[in-house]
Order: C-alpha cells, then sequence, then structure tokens
C-alpha cells in the first residue's frame, strides 16, 4: 500500500514522551519524519526506560522507551544553539509541512524557530507546540511530567482504594497516561489542520496548534468531568469498581481475579440465574443500574461470596456463553501470549543494527487497504549525512558543520 501520509514531512523537535509519541503515530501513517535530537547525547529518552537486553540478555545500548516512541523516524543531531544549526533547522522548515515541538514556552522563539518566524519562511507549516500548561495562563513557564498531571486534573482523586479501605489512598496510572493523551490529541489537532489547509478552507495556509498536557488530560476526564458538572458529586476513588455502573469491577474467584463489566439489567439479570441469586434481579434495590450503585454495599458482597466458590477459568467460560462482559486481569506475560493479540498482529518485529531483534507493540489501526511499512527506531545521528545532502549540502559542507560541532 502506499503510505497514506507519505507526501508529508514532519520535522519532530520534542523529546521524551508526547511529542515523540504523536510523530511516530504520523510516520506508522507513512509520513517522512526526522527526528531533530539535540547534537550532545540526543533525545533525553534514549536514556529512560530498561536496557533493551539482546539475544545474549546483555544490554544493547538501548532502551525501552526510546524504542516504543521513535519508530519510523530519521534521526539528524543539530546544535539549535549556534546559528549555523538554526541555518540548517529554517531550511528544513521551508520544506516540511509539520513541526511538532515541546520546548519550554518561549524557547525557541530565541532560535529564531517560533512560529511566527517560521511561518514567515513556510506559510504552509502546520506547528504543533506540545507543552505542559500551553501558551497562555499564569503557569505557562512552568515545565511538568506525566505525575504532576495526573495529580492536577483530577485523575488521582477517583484511582486508586477508597477511603477506608486496607491501603486507602491515591494510584498512579501505570503508565504516563497524561503524554500519550496529549500525543493523540495532537495527532488528530494536526491532521485537522492538514486538511483545513489542504481542502482549500485556510487559503493553502497552515496555522499554529497549542496544545497542554493539563488541558488534554482533564477533557479525557470526558464522562466523569461531566458526572460532577451534572450533579455537583465529587468522584471519588473506587478500586476497580465503576462509580457510575454496578457490578463493574474485579472479583476474587478460588484460584485468580476476574474482572465482569454488566452493561444492563437484561445482562444482570443472566448473571444472577448464572450465580443462583434468586430474586436478586427483581429486588427494588437491584432491579436498575442506578439502584445497584446507590446499594452497592448490599449487593457486591453476595455476588464476591459466589464467585469465590469457583474457579476464574470456569466463570469466564459460562459468562462468555451467557454474553456477559467478563475478562482476566492479565500481566503483560498473559497479554502477547492471548491467540487474540496474535490474531490482530499487535506484536511484531523489527531488526535493529545494534538492539538486534526488537519486539514492539504495532499501531492498533486497521485501514482496509493495509498498512505503510515501518523501520526501526533511529539510531543517535543515523541519518544526520542524509538529511543534509537532501538539503543540498556538499559532503565538505557536512564536514566542517560536524567539525565546528553543529551537527554529529
Amino acid at each position: 500500500m502506499a503510505a497514506m501520509l507519505g507526501h508529508i514531512k514532519v520535522l519532530d523537535f520534542s523529546r521524551v514522551f508526547a511529542g515523540p509519541w504523536a510523530a511516530q503515530m504520523l510516520a506508522d501513517f507513512g509520513a517522512d519524519v526526522i527526528k531533530v535530537e539535540h547534537v550532545k547525547g540526543g533525545d533525553d529518552v534514549r536514556r529512560m526506560g530498561v536496557p533493551h537486553l539482546g539475544p545474549d540478555g546483555a544490554p544493547t545500548g538501548e532502551t525501552s522507551s526510546f524504542l516504543a516512541m521513535n519508530r519510523g523516524k530519521r534521526s539528524l543531531a543539530l546544535d539549535l544553539s549556534k546559528p549555523e544549526g538554526q541555518e540548517v533547522a529554517r531550511r528544513l522548515v521551508a520544506e516540511a509541512d509539520v513541526l511538532i515541538e515541546n520546548f519550554k514556552t518561549g524557547t525557541l522563539a530565541r532560535f529564531g524557530l517560533d512560529y511566527d518566524s517560521v511561518a514567515a519562511i513556510n506559510p504552509r507549516l502546520v506547528y504543533c507546540s506540545i507543552t505542559g500548561f500551553g501558551q497562555t495562563g499564569p503557569m505557562k513557564h512552568l515545565p511538568g511530567y506525566d505525575p504532576i498531571f495526573q495529580a492536577m486534573s483530577g485523575l488521582l482523586a477517583m484511582t486508586g482504594t477508597a477511603d477506608g479501605e486496607p491501603g486507602a489512598g491515591p494510584a498512579l496510572v501505570g503508565y504516563s497516561i497524561s503524554d500519550i493523551t496529549a500525543g493523540q490529541y495532537a495527532v488528530s489537532a494536526i491532521l485537522a489542520a492538514l486538511n483545513h489547509r489542504d481542502a482549500g478552507a485556510g487559503n493553502g495556509a497552515g496555522q499554529f496548534i497549542d496544545i497542554a498536557l493539563l488541558d488534554t488530560q482533564i477533557h479525557a476526564a470526558s464522562h466523569m468531568a461531566m458526572n460532577y458538572l451534572s450533579s455537583g458529586r465529587l468522584p471519588r476513588r473506587n478500586g476497580t469498581a465503576s462509580q457510575i455502573t454496578c457490578p463493574w469491577q474485579a472479583f476474587d474467584c478460588a484460584d485468580r481475579p476476574i474482572m465482569i463489566a454488566i452493561g444492563n439489567d437484561a445482562q444482570f439479570a443472566r448473571f444472577c440465574d448464572y450465580l443462583g441469586l434468586d430474586g436478586v434481579a427483581t429486588d427494588p434495590r437491584f432491579a436498575t443500574n442506578l439502584a445497584r450503585v446507590e446499594n452497592a454495599s448490599a449487593l457486591i458482597p453476595m455476588i464476591a461470596a459466589t464467585l469465590a466458590e469457583k474457579t476464574a477459568d470456569t466463570c469466564y467460560d459460562a459468562l462468555e456463553a451467557i454474553g456477559i462482559p467478563a475478562g482476566p486481569l492479565n500481566s503483560f506475560e498473559d497479554v502477547f501470549r492471548m491467540e487474540q493479540v496474535a490474531e490482530r498482529g499487535l506484536l511484531r518485529e523489527l531488526q535493529h543494527e545494534t538492539a538486534g531483534r526488537v519486539r514492539y507493540v504495532a499501531n492498533p489501526v486497521r485501514f482496509s487497504g493495509g498498512a505503510p511499512e515501518t523501520t526501526p527506531p533511529p539510531r543517535f545521528a543515523e541519518h544526520t549525512d542524509e538529511v543534509l545532502e537532501a538539503l543540498g549540502l556538499e559532503p565538505d559542507q557536512i564536514a566542517a558543520l560536524r567539525q565546528a560541532g553543529v551537527v554529529a
């Protein structure tokens, strides 16, 4: 299949997670993505995560986090603090469709690479800035990382063990959800801006996109934020249980836990029949979802006591047969052994020059026309010469820039 975004050139000036994740999504869809890294050591995420181990069990020099965020890109090492580096950047900008950056607000303006400056060079450029707090407001100058935004957005106030229970308190979501969420919003916004530019509505002009991790994490709270706005009732930490649907939580079976999600009253009636809870489905305290939520303290112990006598596999098979959504609480070891995951092609392999065989989680989007091929995450400065040659620089010019420390 021809790459869907094969006509799009992206400059990825971003580092760590949110921006690189967005750029990788565009690369997965076929865009030509040039990762512009600091000339001294590159993206900090090259030193984050766990060491990627080779077939002999020894570290390969690559890290899990870099491999997760930078598939399909080319790496150019460039010192933006030097005038010669800024000139190279401007030449790249002149040919680009998209620029993604996540420097603190105002940083790139010092290098003449802020939106107003580069839009004068390339009015068609879609410029996406991803920062912690955005380009406006009293906190715009502050840095931030994922746990800060999980805390400030209200996410930790509703995630974790309920007050009064053993181990009560907030629990951090197990991955950098604020970064990944912001990256997804950035991809959607970039594609919308490109469509606006190319459909004629914008007279062929690009635009500036302001993405803030705090904003996107608050917006992603979606129905939970709306619950509060509608009722004035604050969500609470509730363990694995839903705050708006019941029963919708993990239960301990005789051998291991199982997650059960009852989505409507008919499912609840079948569930009660399976558990042998006679009369419960018609009891006014439990006959509707709203009633079950209000009376969960009476209902859940009855369900838990019955499930504790059954094995998880037996329970899962029986619930599947009667159309009750349920699933095991998998580790990643379990996840990647699932026949469903294998059938969907989520676990794939790439051959990396230094890391060797790299297994990775493939982009989950499935297009009827197939997906573009991808390439391994780049080694640091792997494509510097290639990118500069494409700009028209001669070998002696590239050598001079390298000698001066402008590129690596």
